[in-house]
């Protein structure tokens, strides 16, 4: 990180000479046998520093560059680029960016100036940051978006109260008890983001796909692409809704939900590493199923770990018939008597011939390894979710207005805008 005086910029060449030559004489051991004049001028300046003087430039030299080379400079928004790159360099409370900003840049603000320029973001900015955005992501794709990446993820509150978009919910978070909203987010390949949106905390994700993907290609006029998604939004209702109005899509399977017949075909070939087989469905789906060693040795890790957690919670004996359901590992769980919980062994046991199998559904005419590519295109879009949990510090979420969820717009300009410095620097 760079910290200079805010002095003469002319003064900047002379500092970056004497620090150098200084630097090269202590890895020389040699010190130099004659003071120049600059090196006294250097040290006067030097002396009259303070910290008070000293800012940070690094952020806003490098993350400065690559926000006007996306467009974002053309806003004319100052503070919309002084949160941006300080969330960034400095992913804090919004308290604790002024502070940053003050000490480090120089600018004053205070809360309520950060407030009043949200709202003003939300009421005039927003439509224009999102079309730059998206102009700088089609001219990097080379016009070309032909398949979009969808997945969404939930955002806690500390806030105890719930509001029409707040809700409590199941969480990907593991905070239950906290009211949340969803966030879903589209990226292109490459992992370039195109468009996010907002959902209520209680709502199924499964019910979120369509209404987003026509949303984002009305707004963006995307020309039907092909949507790629996980096996958590896959529903006959969303499958017969794409196909409906004309999308092409590749999501991931449950394959232990399909009909009988449909899992023998699955099941009775003798799996080889790499081996792919397609069964065709109605219509123009098609399954194609992969087997691969290593999600095997992957997979029977992680029922494994699942069974020794529903044992710790039996020998506890805290479960009640309701943890008997399809929710994850307590899939195991069966009454033994009228009252007693237990583990249903052999069941954990059948499902052992699924290690390392790997469903697709798609109608799409590109070939099953296409398919199967472009579906594991989808870590981009989960890496982007957890960028912005841990790297940006998106959660927990403090608003209590909804139109103030604005602050999420910024974040997800961050995103983009920390993609697209993984490329520029």
């Amino acid at each position: 990180m760079l910290r200079i005086s805010l002095i003469n910029p002319n003064s900047y060449r002379v500092i970056w000479v004497y620090l150098g030559k200084h630097e090269i004489e202590r890895l020389s051991a040699q010190s130099g046998l004659f003071i120049s004049e600059s090196d006294t001028i250097v040290e006067q300046v030097i002396s009259f520093m303070s910290n008070a003087s000293i800012r940070t430039v690094g952020p806003e030299l490098i993350f400065g560059k690559i926000y006007d080379s996306i467009g974002f400079g053309t806003l004319q928004e100052d503070l919309f680029c002084h949160l941006v790159i300080a969330r960034l360099a400095f992913p804090l409370s919004k308290l604790k960016t002024i502070e940053y900003l003050y000490r480090f840049q120089g600018i004053m603000l205070n809360l309520d100036t950060v407030y009043r320029f949200l709202d003003k973001l939300n009421s005039k900015q927003k439509e224009r940051v999102e079309q730059i955005a998206f102009a700088h992501t089609l001219k990097v794709l080379h016009e070309n978006i032909s398949i979009v990446f969808y997945d969404m993820t939930t955002l806690y509150f500390e806030a105890s109260d719930e509001d029409d978009l707040r809700k409590t919910g199941f969480s990907k978070d593991g905070k239950h008890q906290n009211p949340q909203i969803y966030i879903g987010l589209l990226v292109g390949l490459g992992g370039y983001a195109i468009g996010y949106d907002i959902f209520e905390g209680n709502i199924y994700e499964g019910l979120t796909l369509i209404p987003f993907i026509e949303k984002i290609s009305e707004k963006f006029k995307l020309n039907r692409p092909i949507v790629v998604a996980d096996a958590g939004l896959l529903s006959n209702d969303n499958i017969k809704a794409l196909e409906q109005k004309g999308y092409e899509y590749i999501i991931g399977a449950r394959l232990k939900n399909e009909p009988d017949n449909i899992k023998k075909q699955i099941l009775e070939p003798q799996f080889s590493e790499g081996q792919i087989i397609s069964i065709n469905k109605a219509g123009r789906t098609r399954l194609i199923v992969s087997h691969a060693t290593n999600r095997a040795v992957k997979d029977e890790h992680n029922r494994i770990r699942g069974l020794q957690r529903l044992e710790k919670r039996v020998k506890a004996g805290k479960l009640t018939k309701s943890n008997i359901n399809n929710k994850g590992y307590n899939k195991y769980f069966r009454l033994q008597g009228d009252v007693t919980i237990g583990i249903d062994y052999e069941k954990f046991n059948r499902d052992k011939v699924w290690d390392g199998i790997k469903g697709y559904a798609t109608n799409t005419k590109l070939t099953d390894k296409q398919v199967i590519e472009n579906y594991k295109n989808l870590w981009q879009i989960e890496q982007a979710f957890r960028m912005s949990k841990t790297d940006l510090r998106i959660r927990p979420i403090y608003h209590r207005l909804r139109h103030r969820s604005t602050y999420l717009h910024i974040i997800y300009r961050l995103l983009y805008l920390q993609r697209n410095g993984k490329d520029t620097l």
